[in-house]
């Protein structure tokens, strides 16, 4: 006789299946990863709950399912590759009956691993990010970002959560499939090392937080002055910056083209490698502007393209250090009429010494460094990739000529300054040294003013390689420029940069903006702490973006509806293409100031041509409820700190963070039943009914920055 047990222990390679047969729990574990996952099977034929048991015939890899009166009418086996583990229920021989299998339970991970998405479905509509312990009903793996680890489910029916676990290495999952659907019948846990590296990161590494604990915020002179601003025009444009900017988070001011003979494009004429500075422009020199900008609260920042040199008399002077082809004339590059070679152990150091003295001798704090990795083969990543190039090396046989040019450029800078490549891809070296890297196009040519065909393309490089921002760098979709471009189209551009909590640079000229333009720019500040839902690529410019924001009081879902075409369009989703629960959601649009009607199913509107809507939607509680506040395009992620409402006296009380002297508009839901009666606060408060009385407009002020409570007393109607 086969031995009946009430435990089922089997191990598969790095995996081990437990099973106790009394509680009906399974346990998989993977001692190589420090992974667990406990929980408990069930399964239901009919509405009729059966027992799983352990095996009861001579096959120990297989549980067996049990019918009411004890016999065995198929199995559960368990089938191991490697670090995949994969479940497969079936009937058994002939038989056909309908069955559910479901697992439910606790999955045990890592403290820094966060609930995303791995396998990319046809036809996309939604571009997905999450904020906090946000959860979607889409996701169906954990990444730890620091080991580069994915932990990836697949089942039927797949949901993973971070509410009510009692770690944060911990989550819930639950898992289902019918028997007699084979498509359904297979259950999958797998464990993928090196994620992002096998993939698309080859030089994968997790951003330093130590060092840039957030993405990074400033101003650049160069997409409105162009190669003309002065020491004097960006310490002006910092005066104003101090005023409106610096008080939400603009935290560094960054000085373009200073160097020699750098007065007027192309780049290649500039004299990037001899530290000399246009005296025409910043007669005193770049550490008193450094030292000036410090003074102002802004850490100085600094661009250079230092892979070449439009000097004569430096390339004279060092001829060696120049590439050359096989008729001995100098090669051109857009870094210069003069290249360097990067095999040339001398011109490595020299790289390394001039943002040296850049840093420590002139005191510059951010470095914007340029000619990385462009589209072309003007740019250096793809220069010295070249067949031809590389045989006009010094040294032909060269390992990773680019990488050792990037390693320099760190290192000159130090460990303390940030590092932004320019362009840089995470397909190159720059995902292992650079903080950040521009992976946006840009957003204006030289001389001309914005157009459409600019924010086009700011949306389509952001779609493509948002999913590695705050993950691998802080993506830099280039600046975002308002002055030039319609009010609509304006707000389209603010959303693509500050929705993904990208880096985020400004470029306009400050004095001249009005205010509704200067507004949309302090919007984006301080950026939101987003990491991306989906850690793969799009090739489209999908219609709706949607953030999910999870904060300890409440959580709510931001959705861009965006038009990309020139005509007007009914834009929208279903609560499930975005990963929400099924329920009743208010809808409130931040840039019209609308509520709109309320979601059930699918969340829709109009959007002009070229426009974006911005809609909050929040789970109805059928009481008084924040909806939205206009501070910051992610309606409260960054300003709301809490939200209480008191059935017992008709209380809703609301925690903000204001910014001195900038009133902020925070709205809340007046629903049937309810009629508003009084807003208290320390703040100054002024109350507006909106939407026929559906909504509480309260604008609050403050003199001095911080965090300030309201209290908004409701009479119940009777």
């Amino acid at each position: 006789m086969h031995p009946i047990v009430a435990t089922f222990v089997l191990a598969l390679g790095a995996w081990t299946a437990q099973f106790n047969e009394d509680a009906q729990t399974l346990e998989l574990s993977n001692a190589n990863a420090n992974v667990r996952i406990v929980g408990t099977l069930a399964f239901e034929v009919e509405g009729q709950p059966w027992r799983i048991g352990v095996p009861h015939d001579a096959v120990a890899t297989r549980l067996a399912l049990l019918d009411p009166k004890g016999n065995a009418q198929g199995y559960l086996v368990f089938n191991e590759q490697g670090d995949r583990l994969e479940a497969l229920v079936y009937h058994r021989t002939r038989q056909f009956y309908h069955g559910t299998l479901s697992f439910k339970g606790n999955i045990t991970f890592r403290d820094e691993s966060f609930p995303c998405r791995t396998r990319p479905n046809t036809n996309e509509r939604v571009l997905s990010f999450a904020s906090g312990d946000a959860d979607s009903t889409l996701n169906d793996s954990l990444f730890a970002p620091e080991e580069d680890l994915a932990l990836r489910f697949d089942a039927a029916n797949l949901r993973i959560t971070t509410k009510d676990v009692p770690a944060p290495s911990q989550y819930l999952v639950e898992a289902s499939g019918r028997i007699e659907e084979a498509s359904e019948s297979v259950f999958v846990v797998e464990l993928d090392r090196d994620y992002f590296k096998k993939r698309w990161v080859p030089y994968y590494a997790p951003i330093n937080r130590s060092r840039v604990p957030r993405a990074p915020t400033g101003w650049m002179s160069w997409n409105v002055y162009f190669d003309k601003a002065t020491a004097e025009d960006n310490l002006a444009e910092a005066r104003i910056g101090k005023k409106f900017l610096q008080p939400f988070g603009c935290e560094i001011w960054s000085i373009e083209s200073w160097q020699g003979n750098s007065d007027a494009l192309p780049v290649s004429n500039f004299y990037n490698l001899g530290l000399e500075v246009n005296e025409k422009q910043f007669p005193e020199g770049m550490k008193k502007l450094a030292d000036d900008i410090r003074a102002l609260g802004f850490k100085p920042g600094l661009w250079t393209a230092p892979f070449g040199t439009g000097s004569d008399e430096f390339y004279n002077a060092h001829k060696d250090w120049f590439l050359h082809d096989a008729n001995g004339a100098p090669m051109q590059t857009w870094n210069g009429k003069y290249t360097i070679d990067p095999s040339n152990d001398e011109v490595v150091d020299w790289l390394r010494h001039i943002h040296d003295v850049a840093a420590h001798e002139w005191g510059f704090e951010f470095f914007k460094i340029d000619g990385m990795s462009g589209s072309g083969p003007g740019y250096c990543a793809h220069f010295f990739e070249r067949p031809e190039v590389r045989a006009a090396f010094k040294n032909p046989n060269v390992v990773a000529p680019f990488e050792r040019c990037v390693k320099a450029l760190r290192e000159g800078i130090g460990d303390d300054r940030i590092f932004l490549a320019c362009q840089g891809h995470f397909t190159g070296p720059e995902a292992r040294y650079a903080d950040a890297a521009r992976t946006g196009a840009d957003i204006v040519s030289p001389n001309q003013p914005v157009k459409w065909e600019n924010v086009m393309q700011q949306a389509g490089r952001t779609l493509n390689q948002v999913f590695v921002n705050n993950i691998v760098f802080y993506s830099d979709p280039d600046t975002l420029l308002v002055r030039d471009l319609p009010t609509e189209e304006a707000r389209v551009t603010t959303t693509i940069v500050a929705l993904p909590g990208q880096q985020t640079f400004f470029g306009d000229f400050l004095g001249k903006l009005a205010p509704e333009q200067m507004k949309l720019l302090q919007q984006t500040l301080p950026v939101c702490d987003v990491r991306p839902g989906a850690l793969y690529p799009y090739f489209s410019n999908l219609p709706v973006w949607d953030l999910k924001i999870s904060r300890p009081f409440a959580d709510w879902d931001v959705v861009a509806l965006f038009n990309w075409s020139d005509k007007e369009e009914e834009i929208g989703c279903t609560l499930e293409e975005i990963g929400a629960e099924p329920g009743d959601y208010l809808a409130y649009e931040f840039w019209t100031n609308t509520l709109l009607a309320p979601v059930t199913d699918e969340l829709k509107t109009t959007v002009p041509g070229r426009a974006v809507r911005l809609v909050a939607l929040h789970k109805n509680r059928g009481v008084p409820q924040f909806l939205s506040s206009d501070r910051h395009v992610t309606q409260g992620a960054v300003d709301l700190k809490d939200v209480e409402w008191n059935d017992e006296t008709a209380t809703l009380k609301a925690t903000l963070t204001l910014v001195g002297g900038f009133p902020t508009i925070a709205r809340f839901s007046a629903p049937a039943g309810f009629e508003f009666k009084a807003a208290s606060s320390p703040a100054s408060v002024e109350t507006t009914n909106e939407e026929g009385g559906k909504v509480v407009a309260v604008k609050l002020g403050a003199e001095t920055s911080g965090d300030y409570s309201v209290e908004l007393v409701f009479e119940k109607k009777k």
